[in-house]
Parts: structure tokens; C-alpha cells; sequence
């Protein structure tokens, strides 16, 4: 375990990821960053998108966060995010209506003259995000 990192996923409602991981690597608000163990402690924003990391046996995982907040310790990487999915949990149907529905709200918006944009925006990003990752082979 001396060259491994604890990976947790956390929101509201559960415990999405609790493991030993080689490298983590995070969509922060100021770009990507990635955390091997041993690295200088920092907390971030994160954005909408990939936490991707290798597991102990060096396969790749993936999990969708909605953005959030990341700790990173010399030994320790704890996400707080508002919604994440595993990759291999991602209902595809489901990511594709919630597409469907944020690119008919985008529509709704702009014929409005009190425009949310940024709350539909980030609907269409969020179900982008989903489906791309979904559409990948499960991990």
C-alpha cells in the first residue's frame, strides 16, 4: 500500500467510491489535475465532468461527478460532490432523456426574456458529460 492513495467519492446521499488507487486525476474549475500519493496537501472547485484514477490492479475507472470539492492529502484524495455515477452505473436511456429535456429547455430559455442559461447550460452539460462517459466500455 506505500505507493497507493485512498480514493473517496462522496455525496449527499452515499459513498460512490472508498479505495486504494496508483493515480487520480480530477476535472478542477482551474483545469485537470492529478494526485499521486505523497503530494502537497491543496483544496479545489471541481466542474462538471471525469474523475478518472487506476486502481491497485492498474485498470482504469471512471466516475461522473457534478461538480464539488476536492481534498488532496499525501495519502488521501476526498471528493464531495453533488451527484456521481460509476461509469458502469450510468443508465444510458436515462442520460439520453435528460439530454433530450435540457436541449428542449435551452430552446424554452432563449424564447424567454428572463433567461436562466446558466441553470440550462449546465442541465446540457451534465447530460453530455453522462453520455459520453456512458457510452464507453463499462468499467
Amino acid at each position: 500500500m506505500a505507493e497507493n492513495i485512498i480514493l473517496e467519492v462522496v455525496t449527499p446521499q452515499d459513498i460512490i467510491v472508498s479505495e486504494e488507487a496508483q493515480i487520480v486525476a480530477a476535472p478542477g474549475t482551474l483545469g485537470e489535475f492529478g494526485v499521486l500519493r505523497g503530494h502537497t496537501p491543496f483544496m479545489t472547485t471541481l466542474k462538471t465532468g471525469t474523475i478518472r484514477y487506476t486502481d491497485v490492479s492498474g485498470a482504469e475507472r471512471c466516475v461522473f461527478i457534478s461538480g464539488g470539492f476536492a481534498e488532496a492529502l499525501p495519502n488521501k484524495v476526498t471528493v464531495l460532490a453533488e451527484s456521481a455515477e460509476r461509469r458502469c452505473d450510468i443508465d444510458i436511456e436515462r442520460a439520453k432523456s435528460a439530454l433530450d429535456r435540457a436541449e428542449k429547455r435551452m430552446q424554452e430559455e432563449r424564447s424567454k426574456d428572463d433567461i436562466d442559461f446558466t441553470r440550462a447550460a449546465t442541465a446540457l452539460e451534465r447530460a453530455k458529460e453522462r453520455l459520453r462517459l456512458g457510452g464507453k466500455p463499462r468499467q
